[in-house]
């Protein structure tokens, strides 16, 4: 049993455990709030803010200039400070922008917001954040519904607004444009259809028309050769003298 011990063991080593610490004391130097488990956020709460008492402490030195000669900031307390918090530019943070920040404050320098169970392993999950750094509220709510108001005439102003007279022009004007710009369409390429057909019919007339010449030209040559040869062959036989006459001479 683990009696008169301080601390939570958060089921880590202890090697682990001040690992965890020192990531989380950077996280939320550097985002200003952390969201975690609630074991988490009260083991990290005193942690964070003896290292934000460290700066503090640090910052008043060098106002009050209680350091060493030559020295404008104080390096023995940003070197303790430096074992936990690795990151220089989160360093630089705390030291320069959270320590005047809180300066005024004697503690509580963050706030632990419990945010309810999560779903999954049903871990009771909070929400630490620097108290000086959080969004302002005002801490007055109501978890009562807002009752609804019966019998309250809507105000007539409400409903005129709503007409709008140009729409109905745009709507009416539109297809118009539209119908024009399809008539000269229509109008452009219809002669250009009308020209190129009349082209063609008329290469196919002038096709059939030279056919129809070189035949009646093949046949009137024909005859014209056939009437030729029985001539031809009248006359070799005028020429030629017959036997009976032959002898004779």
């Amino acid at each position: 049993m683990r009696h008169q011990v301080s601390g939570r063991k958060l089921n880590r080593t202890s090697s682990h455990r001040k690992a965890l610490l020192h990531n989380l004391a950077t996280a939320l130097f550097e985002h200003k709030k952390v969201h975690t488990t609630e074991a988490k956020a009260k083991e990290l709460r005193p942690f964070a803010e003896k290292l934000i008492t460290k700066a503090i402490h640090a910052l008043q030195n060098e106002q009050q200039g209680n350091l060493h000669e030559g020295q404008t900031i104080d390096i023995h307390n940003r070197r303790v400070v430096g074992k936990f918090i690795r990151s220089k530019a989160v360093l630089q943070e705390l030291f320069d922008s959270i320590a005047p920040a809180v300066g005024t404050r004697n503690g509580g320098y963050t706030r632990i917001v419990k945010t309810g169970i999560r779903r999954g392993d049903a871990a009771r999950t909070a929400i630490i954040e620097l108290v000086d750094f959080s969004t302002p509220q005002d801490g007055s709510f109501s978890l009562s519904k807002k009752k609804k108001v019966k019998g309250v005439a809507k105000p007539a102003a409400k409903v005129t607004p709503k007409v709008v007279a140009p729409v109905a022009k745009t709507e009416e004007v539109a297809p118009i444009a539209v119908a024009e710009e399809a008539i000269i369409v229509t109008e452009e390429v219809a002669p250009v259809e009308e020209t190129v057909v009349a082209e063609e019919v008329v290469a196919v007339e002038e096709a059939v028309a030279t056919e129809e010449t070189t035949a009646e030209v093949v046949v009137e040559e024909a005859p014209a050769a056939e009437t030729e040869a029985p001539q031809e062959e009248a006359k070799t036989e005028d020429e030629a003298p017959s036997e009976d006459e032959a002898k004779k001479d």
